[in-house]
């Protein structure tokens, strides 16, 4: 069995915004959707580690928006683990047109966590043995969040619907947290390019609000998603 799953979809107009270009939170969630599929062929996705009571969690996402897909456009989405060692695994990402042009390019890292002590947990321990495609979709390092001084502050209400099936959260939505963070002014006239992800912790369900800490540069945005003075995670956005 090939450790990559591709999948094919047809961008709807639903999934993009006032110029046809995907939403930030759409291409998460199709990534997600495909690394689901992919964990579960492989034999240590949900059913496996529902079973066992461990789960994954990410740790990091760095995207490069390469080109950004379009209404009606087919899109052909692949992932695959690229590999593991301890604690940490790599996931990567590719995103092509129908023409085969890439779109989008990713890797993020996770964590395998024991649901009753939140701990991590050795992955060659508590995982069945699956293949991995040592092949990098974008070789970049899982560095440490940048600091930041911030020049403003925006509160988001936590809705129902931003919760998921983990019972927190997705983590697609504070990607657009953090992209409706810069303004409207900036975001329309502004086309993102790269995103980085730092997740720091969960938000509860029953979380009422987020407050984003927020630094503006022509092309980079930086931010910080907090509850209080508990931090959530960081985000880093690249413009054109």
């Amino acid at each position: 069995m090939t450790p990559k799953t591709t999948e094919e979809r047809i961008l709807k107009t639903y999934q993009c915004d006032r110029y046809g270009f995907v939403r930030p939170v759409m291409l998460m969630n199709e990534l997600q959707s495909v690394a689901d599929r992919n964990s579960e062929s492989l034999g240590f996705g949900r059913t496996y580690c529902s079973s066992h009571n461990i789960g994954w969690v990410v740790t990091h996402y760095l995207i490069d928006i390469i080109e950004s897909p379009h209404e009606g456009e087919r899109l052909f989405i692949s992932t695959w683990p690229v590999s593991h060692n301890g604690l940490r695994a790599i996931r990567d990402f590719e995103v092509r047109g129908s023409d085969n042009r890439l779109l989008v390019r990713a890797t993020s890292q996770w964590v395998l966590l024991d649901l009753t002590t939140r701990r991590p947990l050795r992955l060659d321990d508590s995982l069945p043995q699956y293949e991995q495609l040592n092949v990098r979709a974008w070789d970049r390092p899982f560095n440490r969040a940048p600091e930041f001084d911030a020049t403003k502050t925006h509160i988001f209400k936590c809705r129902y619907d931003d919760v998921d099936v983990n019972q927190h959260i997705n983590n697609a939505v504070y990607v657009s947290w953090a992209t409706e963070s810069v303004g409207f002014e900036f975001r329309n006239t502004h086309q993102l390019s790269g995103l980085e992800i730092y997740f720091e912790h969960e938000i509860p369900a029953n979380t009422p609000n987020v407050e984003i800490d927020v630094a503006l540069t022509p092309h980079k945005s930086m931010h910080t998603i907090r509850v209080g003075t508990d931090v959530k995670s960081h985000v880093v956005c690249y413009w054109n």
